[in-house]
């Protein structure tokens, strides 16, 4: 027994944190890149590297969203939801190879080979600005993030963790890690300056790159459990099993499953025991009532599946192997 209905409206918040995003990177991008050469810093050239990255990472965190917003057809009858997540892996490797790699190429290319130091100030200034956007960047990232996580009662670190919003995750972890690495260019500038060696510069390259090597790696890390099927967190199971037993005429539930397919959206499907002397109508209102209950209870569950199954004295009865 089951149904689906329509997705929630939510989206329009994830996207406005990602637009603000993808347009302060890429006119960031282009400013550390005329630093870079003018400079001569191979750790600027990094984070305009990093820039570049997270502009397209922020280009299909938008594609991911809106993809991921069409309804339901009778090619994909359980929507497009998890297509968030394909989108969102590319983002991660685009991260990988457009800012960690270039990165960490251009760190041991000036650890090798050196290069000469120009004139600094630019990239000071570059950077300055590139601070304050990627502030407002991030700042707009954790407002929307710590609603969500004060909405579903969740600390703030351990929402961010286990978010099924992957596209906000992005946004949060990928503007620290500019901020980092600004940071990190700055000093690199400094120490060449101070020093008139270019091994300062080629060491902050290569930890902008190892930062970024570990941003791609924990989001694709988290696209990839979604994508592989995540469920819906442990105390959140107990409590649809204990909505499940309360309805009349449900006498156990004998296996459930649950499956995150968006941020707001999830799947629960139950084998359940209902008692032998329920007839076939009681045992369709129950299902329904079944329905109701979950999805006013948990908003985000959008479909609700009832296998009617013969409960483990029953199945002795017959001489059936219990159900595992």
């Amino acid at each position: 027994m089951g149904a689906a209905r329509e997705q929630e409206p939510g989206g329009g918040e994830s996207t406005f944190t990602v637009i603000v995003a993808a347009v302060a990177n890429l006119g960031i991008a282009l400013a550390k890149a005329v630093a870079g050469v003018v400079s001569g810093s191979s750790a600027m050239l990094s984070e305009a590297a990093h820039s570049v990255a997270d502009t397209v990472t922020e280009v299909l965190l938008l594609t991911a969203l809106k993809r991921s917003e069409k309804p339901a057809d009778e090619d994909h009858p359980l929507g497009y939801g998890p297509e968030r997540y394909i989108w969102a892996m590319l983002a991660a490797v685009a991260t990988f190879v457009g800012g960690a790699v270039f990165s960490l190429y251009d760190g041991v290319h000036t650890l090798v080979a050196g290069e000469d130091l120009g004139d600094p100030l630019v990239s000071y200034v570059v950077l300055a600005v590139a601070f304050l956007l990627e502030g407002y960047s991030l700042r707009t990232g954790v407002r929307q993030a710590r609603g969500e996580a004060d909405r579903s009662g969740t600390p703030f670190v351990h929402y961010l963790r286990r978010t099924p919003d992957t596209a906000v995750k992005a946004v949060v972890m990928e503007d620290s890690a500019a901020l980092v690495g600004l940071v990190l260019a700055a000093g690199g500038l400094l120490g060449g300056q101070l020093t008139g060696s270019g091994v300062w510069d080629g060491v902050a390259s290569l930890c902008i790159g190892v930062l970024l090597l570990y941003v791609a790696w924990v989001l694709g890390r988290s696209n990839a459990e979604l994508l592989i099927g995540r469920p819906l967190p442990r105390p959140v199971r107990e409590r649809i099993r204990a909505e499940l037993l309360a309805v009349e005429h449900i006498e156990a539930v004998l296996e459930l499953t649950t499956l995150v397919q968006g941020p707001r959206e999830a799947l629960v499907a139950a084998k359940v025991d209902f008692r032998d002397a329920s007839t076939a109508a009681q045992i369709e209102w129950a299902c329904e009532q079944a329905e109701r209950r979950l999805r006013e209870t948990f908003p985000a569950v959008g479909r609700v599946y009832l296998d009617p199954t013969p409960g483990y004295a029953q199945r002795r009865r017959e001489g059936l192997s219990p159900w595992p």
